[in-house]
């Protein structure tokens, strides 16, 4: 409950952010096509995010006679978490890897990567998909897609901010009208404040996905193990369809980069959640 909270409060941030930008272009009417941009964002996200995801990702659907064993496992873990079945779909890539998608748990889909089941023993694939059934349950999947498509609003109207007051300067209430030197340093300050919340919303899912997720599973461990190889391979198997429009779906991210990149990512430290998943681990095991 206290990280929905969390999340919701960021949420509002973003939305905030993105309803001043907009009233800072042009006044009321600058609001009133942020909120416009927004719900049009918002509406694309809800009904079209999923499809984009799976068609960027190159994601197939993956049938019960292809994966008998997976699906039992999958009715299983539903079963235990009381939600709908989700689509499953195969990712034709060596790295391991998994992602969640869909605008409800009605619509859910997880998305498993070749590599994940090529590498990986029954109870880390277990505790992998369990950590994805738990962003469907909680809602996670519209929730990032909701601050994904609110923060890239933000960076449009920055720039839109940027070369308004460059070319045309600034409203006739020059208190107020922001100044070629304080529009570029917003051109580059807002979205990155979008980037700092979209990312703290990001981290705290993740969290209560691993926490969600090994209830479902029944216990920790599998997925503390499971990431552990996960974070490995990342650094020697490369990804050739994660995107870095797509790379926060993922259960730790695919992209390898640098120490900067690493400062900014989607995801909290791998060794951190492997600490909380054993500390829960040693504190109690599901039946």
């Amino acid at each position: 409950m206290l990280n929905m909270f969390k999340t919701g409060l960021l949420l509002a941030g973003l939305t905030a952010l993105l309803l001043w930008l907009g009233n800072l272009l042009g006044g009321q009417a600058g609001l009133l096509i942020a909120l416009v941009l927004a719900a049009i964002l918002n509406f694309g996200s809800y009904w079209f995010s999923d499809k984009l995801v799976l068609a960027v990702s190159g994601a197939q659907p993956l049938s019960e006679h292809e994966a008998p064993e997976l699906y039992q496992m999958l009715r299983e873990m539903t079963r235990r978490a009381n939600m709908p079945m989700p689509k499953l779909y195969l990712v034709p890539d060596p790295q391991p890897n998994a992602f969640a998608t869909g605008r409800n748990p009605q619509n859910g889909v997880v998305a498993v990567t070749q590599g994940l089941l090529q590498l990986m023993n029954y109870e880390e694939v277990k505790g992998v998909i369990a950590h994805e059934l738990a962003h469907i349950k909680n809602r996670d999947t519209l929730i990032m897609a909701v601050a994904a498509t609110i923060a890239g609003a933000i960076s449009f109207l920055a720039e839109m901010l940027y070369y308004k007051t460059l070319f045309f300067g600034g409203s006739d209430d020059e208190e107020s009208a922001p100044n070629p030197i304080g529009a570029f340093a917003m051109l580059f300050l807002a979205p990155l404040a979008a980037m700092i919340i979209q990312l703290a919303i990001s981290r705290a899912r993740e969290y209560e996905a691993d926490r969600v997720g090994a209830e479902i599973a029944g216990t920790p461990l599998g997925l503390a193990s499971a990431l552990r190889k996960l974070e490995a391979a990342v650094h020697q198997i490369p990804n050739f369809h994660a995107r870095p429009s797509t790379a926060h779906l993922y259960i730790v991210n695919p992209l390898r980069g640098d120490w900067l990149m690493t400062l900014f990512s989607t995801h909290p430290p791998v060794h951190e959640r492997i600490r909380r998943l054993e500390a829960m681990a040693r504190g109690w095991r599901i039946a």
